[in-house]
């Protein structure tokens, strides 16, 4: 066989085996909804070690010894950067590697150190235990959507990754619930003798209790079977004639972001505001009834913490088979249109909640404002899924979780305070913050989510023509 020849028949079986990943039955969708149904339980456990920290303030202080700044950095910076580092590069290896192991790897750093928190016996050694749960965090997301995206065809990715999101919202909700008894619990002192440990404190009781359960979970995850991978695969013939995959360079993964930034930066931009309005609005709703309507702390948590279970979970649930459902009725750009759409929504509801003379008015308008402004969780990385080649899908994923981190969790909370402080100078004027900053924030959202919308079609078109070259 001439080597003419030869090139032609190994190009034909690179090509054929690319066809066959394509065009292959999906996964049995009963597992496939069992595999979504363990990611949404870590990502809901993730969440309430992510959030707890937040509702024993006044405890930790105490016991510590450690002032507001030191307590603001464990909160925010201890957490939120080593998140958002350790991001990239496990985003890169959800491309390269088995996702479902980074996934258990991750949830098992995360509980760990969950509980190793519950140890600290000074400053240092909580950040350092908060720092280690934002590297085993940042391992969940990247693979979770690449690997949803593996199971579910295009028509139901939406819905299925709307479901994956109803962790952020179950999580952050029973953490407002879990943490209205634990004020309680804690608000006296004492302590607890463990084996091994020895005597802790109430507070540190709590980060095990909810710590050591995710370790279990990982334990869980291994047991689980990674997905093929579909769309586009870069394969070639090894030595022995088998074919393998290719690794794609990162440098082409951002070139190919960079021809399409027209498309990405609008959608990052669109998901991370709605985030930041939800983080920032979050983190001071229950202060809120508290400064406006005398409320109690473990009062407004308890209340707020099941809207957002119900309609947050509503909300992301919606966002994403509204998503498909435009999809399939030949909007190509639908997932885009939900995301822009999310703003419009929330936009009324989101500025009238806190101008009410009841808490119970201002309760009720909080459960649409919550519902609306969640449908970006289902739609956006639904649509990045859909825009992005198979093996570049992990490394995109981990820079939309970064840019949402960075605005959302870094500025989200802060943007609030600094309206009360700077803009009103007064903390009885909180109410008129959460009018002004989600007002702005939703209104470039929706512009964002505009401008992107022509452009998303011709990134689909993008892709589409990218494939076939790179099938030659």
């Amino acid at each position: 066989m001439s080597e003419v020849e030869l090139a032609a028949e190994i190009e034909q079986e690179q090509h054929q085996t690319r066809q066959d990943k394509t065009e292959r039955p999906y996964p049995n969708q009963i597992y496939a909804w069992y595999v979504v149904a363990v990611l949404v339980l870590a990502f809901t456990f993730s969440f309430i070690d992510r959030q707890i920290l937040s509702l024993l303030v006044g405890p930790i202080k105490r016991d510590l010894a450690i002032s507001d700044t030191q307590m603001s950095l464990l909160q925010g910076f201890a957490f939120a950067l080593f998140y958002c580092i350790a991001g990239l590069p496990i985003g890169r290896m959800v491309d390269r590697y088995h996702r479902l192991n980074i996934i258990a790897v991750g949830v098992f750093v995360w509980s760990l150190m969950t509980a190793l928190c519950g140890t600290a016996r000074s400053f240092l050694q909580l950040f350092i235990f908060r720092a280690g749960v934002g590297v085993g965090e940042a391992a969940l997301s990247p693979a979770a959507y690449s690997i949803i995206a593996d199971y579910f065809p295009p028509k139901r990715l939406g819905f299925a990754l709307g479901v994956y999101g109803m962790g952020v919202y179950i999580g952050a909700g029973l953490a407002l619930i879990i943490g209205a008894g634990v004020i309680a619990l804690v608000s006296e002192g004492g302590s607890t003798v463990l084996p091994l440990v020895g005597e802790v404190y109430a507070w540190q009781l709590t980060f095990f209790i909810v710590g050591l359960p995710g370790i279990l979970v990982a334990l869980w995850i291994w047991t689980l079977k990674e997905p093929e991978r579909r769309g586009h695969v870069r394969t070639a013939i090894a030595a022995d004639g088998t074919s393998k995959t290719v690794e794609v360079p990162v440098a082409e993964v951002l070139s190919y972001m960079g021809r399409n930034w027209r498309t990405i930066i609008p959608l990052n931009l669109c998901y991370a505001l709605s985030a930041l309005m939800a983080y920032g609005v979050a983190a001071w709703i229950p202060t809120f009834f508290v400064r406006t309507y005398d409320w109690s702390y473990p009062l407004a948590g308890w209340w707020y913490g099941w809207v957002i279970v119900v309609f947050g979970t509503a909300g992301v649930v919606t966002g994403g088979w509204a998503g498909d459902y435009l999809t399939s009725r030949g909007i190509r750009n639908g997932r885009m249109m939900v995301c822009m759409g999310a703003g419009l929504g929330a936009l009324p509801f989101a500025v009238l909640y806190p101008l009410m003379d009841s808490p119970w008015t201002a309760l009720i308008l909080l459960c649409p404002a919550t519902f609306f402004s969640t449908f970006t969780t289902g739609a956006g990385p639904s649509a990045l899924q859909e825009l992005m080649p198979n093996q570049m899908r992990g490394f995109a994923s981990a820079i939309l979780i970064f840019v949402v981190s960075i605005i959302g969790l870094g500025l989200g909370p802060t943007s609030i305070a600094l309206a009360t402080d700077y803009v009103y100078g007064d903390e009885a004027m909180l109410r008129y913050s959460l009018v002004l900053v989600p007002a702005i924030v939703l209104t470039v959202s929706v512009t964002a989510g505009l401008l992107g919308l022509r452009p998303y079609l011709r990134s689909l078109d993008y892709l589409e023509n990218w494939s076939k070259e790179n099938e030659k």
